[in-house]
């Protein structure tokens, strides 16, 4: 096994003799994903902005340098995968995969004021904080299992999304022709109304727009009420197809090569 080839599979994480290294690797940059989004966190109270400042930016300036060494090597040794084997096209291709592109996003923030010294550093600073918590995705176990189990299911769950926008719509324009007669500052119009729809369906109920007449609270209790289980239908979508893809992985761990690591045929 050659460099780039032992390179990608510890980055990978594919199961081999160097899956230790790879998981201690996995664990260490977890660690300093973690501190990062705290020391981002910290870096916003002004008292400690003012002490520690020049000490968090060093710390960030320390990361972006772990992160950009990451992100070359990934790129540097992609080609070892049959999927990005071509030295140019390949690489193109891994860099435009998702994760590629948080962990890219995620160092960009640091990089854009040496080019761009006018941009809105505050603003750099939460989309900095945003996708290094997005990187949690690419070591997390559980939030990449959320990821499969989304994609198997999106067309259940676009489905139970529509049904609810469809409800939403619905309930917002009857909800308007009742109640705009008696509550025309709260109802004066349909986009307004959906607020009321959406507290309502999602069954938080702020309580800041309620209906007044007796037709409309009828129809509000009613929304409530199919609320209560719309809201619950992408839940259990979600949970049968993460019981489903943790049995999935559970079969496909327990038939493994015990020599190579490799999946073995059921």
């Amino acid at each position: 096994m050659d460099f780039r080839t032992r390179t990608w599979h510890i980055l990978s994480g594919t199961p081999t003799p160097t899956q230790r290294i790879g998981k201690a690797i996995d664990l260490a940059l977890l660690a300093l994903i973690f501190l990062n989004v705290a020391a981002g966190i910290l870096e916003t109270v002004s008292s400690i902005h003012e002490r520690w400042g020049r000490i968090l930016w060093w710390f960030d300036a320390f990361s972006v340098a772990v992160f950009s060494g990451e992100y070359v090597l990934r790129v540097w040794a992609c080609t070892a995968d049959r999927r990005y084997r071509h030295w140019l096209w390949g690489r193109l291709r891994f860099m435009g995969t998702p994760l590629a592109i948080v962990d890219l996003l995620a160092i960009a923030p640091f990089y854009l004021p040496l080019l761009f010294p006018h941009l809105d550093l505050r603003f750099l600073r939460i989309l900095r904080l945003t996708f290094r918590l997005l990187r949690i995705i690419r070591y997390s176990h559980t939030l990449s299992i959320f990821i499969t189990v989304a994609k198997t299911e999106r067309r259940e769950i676009a489905a139970s999304i529509s049904v609810l926008l469809i409800l939403v719509v619905l309930a917002s324009s009857l909800m308007y022709y009742i109640e705009h007669p008696h509550q025309p500052d709260k109802f004066p119009d349909i986009p307004s109304a959906m607020w009321w729809a959406i507290i309502t369906l999602t069954t938080v109920g702020y309580g800041d727009v309620y209906p007044l007449s007796p037709v409309g609270k009828i129809l509000g209790g009613v929304v409530a009420l199919m609320g209560i289980g719309l809201v619950a239908l992408p839940t259990a979508i979600l949970s049968s197809g993460f019981i489903r893809e943790l049995q999935r992985r559970y079969r496909r761990h327990t038939h493994r090569c015990p020599h190579c690591g490799a999946v073995l045929e059921e």
